[in-house]
């Protein structure tokens, strides 16, 4: 790896917190969050799916170019981002499944693809 390259990987190294046992524990509760948060959001407060999408995909804009224009980890700007992108992920899905009648099946391997092709992208770069 060239100087540049690597000095790039280290920045970014240091915009994440380590992955630990820790890390995972705080990743699932934050998931759970997100989950919880989104129900509560377009159910309970009446916002319904697609506002509380949008609503809730601007804050996740603004936490991303917030979280990126830092140059080291962040704890709290980092997690909010993450509950923010599970918020984010559950209304898009449940739009998809519950508005459009797409299957879950389907839309987990669509996911799964894009994902794929991000980290294929990211690999390459």
């Amino acid at each position: 790896m060239s100087p540049i390259h690597e000095s790039s990987a280290r920045r970014m190294l240091n915009k994440v917190p380590e992955v630990t046992l820790f890390f995972w524990i705080i990743k699932i509760m934050a998931t759970t969050v997100g989950e919880t948060a989104a129900d509560f959001l377009a159910t309970t407060m009446k916002f319904g799916l697609i506002r509380t999408t949008y609503i809730m995909s601007g804050f996740l804009v603004v936490a991303l170019l917030v979280q990126l224009s830092y140059k080291k980890y962040v704890p709290s700007i980092y997690w909010i981002a993450v509950v923010l992108i599970s918020v984010v992920g559950t209304m898009i899905t449940d739009t998809l499944v519950d508005k459009l009648g797409i299957n879950l099946t389907v839309t987990t391997v669509l996911f799964a693809l894009a994902l794929t092709a991000v980290f294929g992208a990211w690999y390459a770069s």
